[in-house]
């Protein structure tokens, strides 16, 4: 995992970023992770049509076109032989003078990315894990994936001195996602999710999760719930890339269902898994 990219060029990880890069000083960019299974990046094609989406809100031009990042990252796990983790893709606005307002048009984005090992939760995945509640202090444009994550940071940090998996996040009584994750409900069968809106991130996997219910014949509904709704569930779970899909057994002190992963987390759980355990290509 030697090889990072650097622009354009894939070099190895000595490079120094320039201490006046805007990423550095004010978490000015944005961001991807995306899973390798097997060698392969999945749904990069999602991932880059958020990447172009999160630029185009803050109003960053990317340096080069999301077609070349694409190409540029296969490269990039081809070179360092990843079979099975995470690519990390970030571009800032790049390097000016320390001033709140944006640099001179003229200004080139920076673009890094690396891979890491990272194998997956398969044990977590099937047993499940707990959880924490944390009151959501982000930003009101949680949409946009920037590198603004001081929150999120501390809201796992939280979760990790309680042996927690994730925290989940909740403003005033809305419970919106979890400090990495998203967050799904199931109640009387049916499948609960915070709405796509400024309040979350839309994730990748979550997308892909609402689709597969869709198959299933499970119904999703996107909308608000409350603290109380989510400790009165029959079922808990979170995904992201790479954790790909962990059922909640327990919030804080409380249990939630029979304390056990339920049928309808291990139905969707296994029809995740099937996409790459059958070697089905996501869309690209």
């Amino acid at each position: 995992m030697s090889k990072m990219l650097y622009n354009d060029r894939i070099m190895e990880r000595d490079n120094l970023i320039d201490i006046e890069d805007r990423g550095y000083q004010f978490g000015d960019g944005v961001y991807e992770v995306i899973g390798v299974y097997d060698g392969r990046p999945m749904m990069m094609g999602e991932h880059m049509e958020r990447l172009e989406r999160s630029a185009r809100e803050l109003r960053l031009m990317l340096p080069v076109s999301t077609a070349e990042i694409k190409n540029n990252l296969e490269k990039l796990v081809e070179t360092n032989g990843l079979e099975e983790g995470i690519i990390y893709l970030q571009v800032s606005r790049g390097v000016g003078s320390r001033e709140h307002a944006f640099p001179s048009p003229e200004t080139p984005a920076v673009t890094v990315a690396y891979t890491r090992e990272e194998k997956r939760e398969s044990d977590v995945e099937d047993q499940g894990s707990t959880a924490v509640l944390a009151e959501d202090i982000r930003w009101l444009r949680c949409d946009i994936k920037t590198l603004n994550l001081l929150p999120n940071v501390m809201a796992k940090q939280k979760a990790v001195e309680k042996n927690a998996v994730e925290a989940i996040l909740h403003r005033g009584d809305i419970i919106t996602e979890a400090s990495a994750s998203n967050v799904f409900m199931v109640k009387g069968g049916e499948l609960y999710t915070h709405p796509a809106n400024n309040y979350i991130l839309n994730g990748i996997t979550r997308r892909k999760i609402i689709q597969l219910c869709d198959e299933l014949d499970l119904e999703v509904n996107e909308q608000t719930y409350t603290v109380k709704d989510l400790l009165n569930a029959d079922e808990v779970f979170v995904s992201a890339t790479k954790l790909d899909i962990i059922p909640i057994l327990q919030v804080d002190d409380h249990v939630i269902g029979d304390g056990k992963p339920g049928v309808i987390t291990k139905q969707v759980l296994q029809a995740f898994r099937s996409l790459y355990q059958h070697n089905v290509k996501y869309k690209a």
